[in-house]
């Protein structure tokens, strides 16, 4: 079709011609019908030629179109005039970022302006399941305010494939493109290159090239002509983009680099995650920080002994060392719940690094015999695999504290830490004096974090032979207070319990009143009671002590809640996220947060994080009843009523008496309108023990039953 100045297509009368390219050609046109601008882009005949085609593509542009989102261009509708299809979209006053990229580059702060809402806007269609597969700077317009929007999200996939440029096997020297595509070649991912199957991460690969180039000026890979730059992102390492644009801070090389990966398992994992990573580096910033701390993750030291039967002892060596690095303010460290995810994992160290966000990993090996203990450890740099420093010990049992302290001093000397007096001192700390208290304590909590009841009493009895043997070890006293707390909240509630947790809560903060660890638990275990102003400042103060804290973050979030305030909640659940990613109670429980907050977009998308992690979790562990019950919550709410009733079914069967199981079962059951059903399970919830009034009150999941007679007499009762 000739199309002119003035043509008038349906509704549409064009005006000028704007663009074209691969995509199409781009017009501006007066929608007729509501007066209004509007871009109007034709696709290319093929796009659309048979009907299957067509209805694809407009069932495409029917998902791009429901993004609704600020920074990515919305499509109005699609249409066909006179023999051309088209789409109408809106139009965008301004520049593309091609034209706008400075030779220098740009500083760290204007950067920032376009990395992270662009980050944003990418992570926002991912979470929808829809990748743009063809980022580059002509198609993210800055309009005339300064505010960006990428342009022909999905539309990749729409159309035909590109044309194919490398085959698994073929010399990159060799390959020969045209010239209309060879300026799309620089931000294309290798996996695009070598026509191999694609993913959401072929656009992080892209998305680093962008910001590269916005960040220097320069693109990260050589060449000039199609050939040579396929030859440099398939082989090349990406230039330093600090040493070519001297105002910006060594940590933009890191995220970059982790961006552009040659190999997809090695790439960030995902746009939010670089939005949270550019988020940091933004607050380092503005605290007057030249770059964000160094990072670190133990890993679970592996069992040498000859009847591996020493993984307790291993793993508490490692988290000792992840305790005492978590009190130094100048490191930045892995959750242990992060870290120990890993055990057995056949991941290699980059992968963990990437998952977990840090640069470096410590990782070990310990045999112990009889009286004689040899650890071998390594600190290892984990995206260039160097060795920043490794050794061995070989001592006696008693020497356990100070070979833990040697390796926690020789990490901080390795990533150049700065120690204040107080840091040095709480490094110096010994735990207890007697090694077999240790060993008990260990093992306590291997059994403690298995989280099942059974295991729970066994780990209270390892707390109580530990404090047996030392009465002044304060870390047993906190397992204690753990334990009772458990027991109050899922087992047996009964004043006389919640009183030995706050009894052995306060024993260990006495004898440790800088434990992090000591503040958290008797807070927890006050938080049960009346002390609730008295549980905030011992929360408050576990955070002060070490901002790492999933524990005293996550607990204190269910007491805002069960207390009915809301905006705090949020806040205190949002930073237990943070704190440990790869946890998914806290994300499906500030679903519900937002959902009372009148946030249902943040509600949906924390629901479909929490959902993918408990995924992730119950192939390992298909057994576990609380990631059942949670995750089968939120499939309720997302909509995926069958699946979520049939793993509420899975958790039952598992253990169907259990006074938390069956509270959560009554929402699960409030959600999916089995009115009857739900009043059952609380009830029973009730009748096992489980009487926190202000989780009937303010839980919106219940909100269906509240004018049930038989649920009004249940908070009576209470």
């Amino acid at each position: 079709m000739d199309l002119k100045k003035d043509l008038v297509l349906g509704n549409y009368r064009l005006i000028e011609k704007l663009g074209a390219g691969g995509m199409g050609v781009v017009w501006k046109a007066r929608d007729l019908k509501l007066d209004r601008d509007v871009a109007v882009k034709f696709l290319p005949e093929a796009a659309v030629g048979d009907p299957e085609r067509r209805a694809f593509f407009e069932r495409e542009a029917k998902a791009v179109a429901a993004l609704s989102h600020p920074n990515i261009v919305t499509i109005f509708a699609v249409d066909e005039a006179d023999g051309a299809t088209f789409f109408t979209m809106e139009l965008v006053d301004g520049q593309p970022l091609s034209k706008l990229i400075e030779p220098g580059g740009v500083s760290l702060e204007r950067f920032l302006d376009l990395a992270l809402p662009l980050a944003g806007a990418v992570a926002a269609a991912h979470a929808r399941g829809i990748i743009h597969r063809d980022l580059k700077p002509q198609n993210i317009m800055i309009d005339t305010t300064g505010a960006l929007k990428i342009l022909d999200f999905g539309l990749a996939r729409i159309l035909p494939p590109l044309p194919h440029v490398l085959g698994r096997d073929d010399d990159a020297t060799t390959a020969t493109v045209d010239a209309d595509f060879a300026g799309t070649i620089a931000y294309m991912s290798p996996e695009q290159l070598r026509s191999l199957p694609l993913d959401h991460r072929t656009d992080l690969f892209s998305l680093g090239v962008v910001l590269f180039e916005w960040a220097t000026g320069r693109l990260p890979f050589g060449g000039k002509t199609g050939a040579e730059r396929i030859a440099a992102v398939l082989k090349e390492e990406p230039r330093s983009a600090a040493e070519l644009n001297a105002r910006l801070p060594r940590q933009i090389d890191r995220i970059l680099r982790h961006c552009l990966e040659k190999e997809p398992r090695y790439r960030m994992a995902s746009a939010r995650d670089l939005k949270e990573e550019l988020e940091a580096l933004h607050q380092a910033a503005a605290q007057g920080q030249e770059a964000p701390l160094p990072s670190i993750a133990v890993l679970p030291f592996a069992d040498m002994s000859r009847e591996k039967d020493q993984g307790y002892f291993c793993e508490g060596i490692a988290e000792e060392i992840i305790n005492a690095l978590c009190r130094l303010q100048g490191l930045r460290v892995a959750s242990r719940t992060g870290s120990f995810q890993f055990k057995d994992s056949a991941a290699d160290l980059r992968e963990i690094a990437n998952a977990l966000r840090v640069d470096t990993v410590l990782e070990g090996s310990v045999r112990k015999s009889d009286h004689r203990l040899r650890i071998t450890v390594q600190l290892i740099e984990a995206g260039r695999g160097f060795h920043l420093w490794s050794e061995s010990y070989d001592r006696e049992l008693r020497d356990v504290f100070a070979i833990q302290q040697e390796i926690a001093h020789a990490v901080v000397r390795a990533l150049q830490v700065t120690l204040s007096p107080q840091e040095k001192g709480a490094l110096a700390e010994v735990p207890t004096s007697q090694v077999q208290a240790y060993d008990y304590y260990l093992r306590g909590r291997s059994f403690y974090y298995r989280y099942g009841r059974h295991d729970i009493e066994f780990a209270l009895q390892l707390f109580s032979r530990a404090t047996e043997l030392d009465p002044e070890y304060a870390l047993a006293q906190a397992g204690l207070a753990d334990c009772w707390s458990y027991i109050y909240l899922y087992a047996e509630r009964k004043d006389s319990v919640r009183q030995q947790a706050e009894a052995a809560g306060r024993r260990a903060v006495e004898l440790a009143p800088e434990a992090a660890q000591a503040q958290a638990s008797l807070a927890v275990a006050l938080s049960l009671g009346s002390h609730k102003e008295e549980a905030q400042a011992a929360f408050e103060k576990a955070i002060r002590l070490d901002p790492t804290l999933f524990e005293a973050w996550y607990f204190y979030a269910r007491q805002a809640f069960a207390g009915g305030d809301m905006p705090k909640a949020a806040s205190l659940y949002e930073e237990a996220m943070r704190v440990r990613p790869e946890d998914f109670y806290s994300p499906l429980l500030i679903a519900q947060v937002y959902q009372e907050l009148g946030r249902p977009e943040d509600a949906r998308t924390a629901r479909e994080r929490g959902v993918a992690l408990v995924e992730k979790h119950i192939d390992l562990h298909p057994d576990d009843a609380r990631a059942l019950y949670m995750g089968a919550n939120g499939l309720v709410a997302l909509g995926r009523k069958e699946k979520g009733l049939e793993w509420a079914r899975r958790a039952r069967r598992i253990d169907p008496d259990d006074p938390m199981l069956l509270y959560n079962l009554g929402c699960i059951h409030s959600l999916a309108g089995d009115i009857e059903e739900a009043v059952d399970c609380l009830e029973r919830a009730a009748s096992g023990g489980l009487l926190q009034k202000g989780w009937y009150e303010h839980d919106s999941d219940l909100d269906p039953l509240r004018g049930h007679p038989r649920f009004k007499a249940l908070l009576e009762r209470m």
